[in-house]
């Protein structure tokens, strides 16, 4: 700070707190000695000087609050810090924090490092009562945990507030993600003016595509970028070599919400109604890995999916350990770790590239691997068509979610084409392998001959 210049306060007084961070040491120091011990304590305190602009509630009459933004950007403490304001001011405030389930509601949303817990000031800080789902503030304010999962549960319950967490990965078999919603909505018969704040990395699920298009629905958009000054330097720089410029990459750090392409033989609605959770999946009758070998060393991924043969002739996509630009070396030894982690009753790989080098370099890595080579006849499309009938049939379910396998799958088009990130759909050409072998390989059965 230049001699004789004084210090322009703004909002009671205090700059934000981006500004007072952005001088040199002593012009800081002296920036809050002019404040005075009480401003010193809100500038440590008060989430509105710390926050950025877009990371405070909009202004005016508005019933949703949806933060659609990339990975990083602030998401979690945005909508805490929403909750902390409304319940510290107002002690008939009830809330219902609703997570994907209740382990991750309770993990990102209480006690994560932007949770309630974290962020409250000690004199303030809310009881958590984790038997009872509940948070209990001084002044008689209340927030109660409930899993998107169990739509049912927001089936009576009355709330004047909501914060919900990670729409976008809401479970939607059989349209859950939608009752769930629906149940809150009907539930918020308290106070004055209900209001909901949703904070999601954006996909186009159902739920998300519909409060986009809802003119009730105020938007705050916002990038991994945005919060560069708090993150660190080393994952901005990771995350930009990754991802930068692919699809994956501009959902997930640049915030867009990426719609269907038209023609696609996967859509995003019919990757999210075949979500199982884990520990659904039940027993495996026989479990296969489909492997694509990249066509040169360090060039393409190598696919590597894990899939399972169920009961009633279904199928689950357990695991995606697919491997980016490794020596045949690397990949194959992969391969062979996942066959052990999943006791894999077979590997399937492409022979096309190589022939018989796949065999080779896949045994080398393990002896006692069961290998089968494929060799590729027809066009990548042409080969996925019938797995994705089986998608459509309702036959095929994924355990978790996989953005990358995802992304390839739906960048494959009707008729031939690929528009899905990076050169070739390793990942889906791997998945395609696995499922034919599973459950389109034809049988031979014995014939007798008189």
């Amino acid at each position: 700070m230049r001699e004789n210049e004084t210090v322009q306060f703004k909002d009671r007084n205090i700059l934000k707190a981006a500004e007072i961070g952005a001088l040199e040491d002593d012009d800081r120091a002296l920036c809050l000695s002019l404040m005075g011990r009480k401003a010193c304590q809100q500038y440590e305190t008060s989430w509105h000087y710390w926050a950025r602009d877009e990371q405070l509630a909009p202004a005016g009459n508005w019933t949703v609050w949806m933060i659609m933004a990339g990975r990083g950007f602030g998401k979690t403490r945005a909508g805490a810090e929403w909750v902390r304001e409304i319940a510290e001011a107002d002690g008939s405030a009830r809330f219902a924090l609703v997570g994907a389930n209740f382990g991750e509601a309770r993990m990102v949303m209480v006690e994560g490092e932007s949770g309630l817990l974290s962020i409250a000031p000690a004199k303030n800080r809310p009881l958590w009562e984790p038997s009872l789902k509940r948070l209990r503030w001084s002044n008689g304010a209340e927030a109660y945990l409930y899993s998107a999962a169990e739509p049912e549960g927001l089936r009576g319950p009355q709330h004047s507030h909501s914060w919900c967490d990670e729409i976008a990965k809401w479970t939607n078999n059989a349209g859950q993600a939608q009752a769930a919603w629906d149940n809150l909505k009907m539930g918020l018969r308290l106070g004055r003016a209900p209001k909901i704040a949703a904070t999601t990395t954006p996909r186009p699920v159902p739920l998300v595509r519909a409060l986009v298009k809802d003119s009730g629905t105020v938007i705050t958009r916002g990038t991994t970028q945005d919060n560069v000054a708090n993150l660190p330097g080393a994952y901005i720089k990771v995350m930009e070599a990754d991802y930068g410029g692919t699809r994956l990459g501009r959902q997930e750090l640049g915030g867009e919400l990426i719609e269907e392409l038209e023609g696609a033989l996967w859509t995003r609605a019919m990757l999210e109604e075949c979500r199982m959770e884990p520990e659904d999946t039940g027993q495996r009758i026989r479990v296969v890995i489909g492997v694509d070998p990249p066509a040169s060393q360090y060039g393409d991924a190598c696919g590597i999916i894990v899939a399972a043969l169920r009961a009633g002739n279904k199928a689950t996509i357990l695991a995606d350990q697919s491997v980016e630009k490794a020596s045949p070396e690397t990949w194959a030894r992969a391969v062979a770790d996942a066959a052990r982690t999943w006791d894999a009753d077979r590997v399937i790989a492409e022979a096309n590239q190589g022939g018989e080098m796949v065999r080779s370099v896949l045994q080398a890595a393990d002896i006692s691997l069961p290998v089968r080579l494929v060799h590729a006849s027809r066009g990548k499309v042409a080969r996925a068509e019938p797995v994705a009938a089986l998608y459509e049939a309702r036959r095929v379910f994924h355990a978790a979610t996989f953005p990358r396998l995802e992304d390839e799958l739906c960048g494959l088009l009707i008729g031939g084409g690929y528009e899905g990130p990076g050169r070739s759909p390793d990942r889906a050409d791997a998945l395609v392998y696995a499922l034919t072998e599973l459950m389109l390989r034809k049988k031979r059965q014995p014939r007798v001959r008189i």
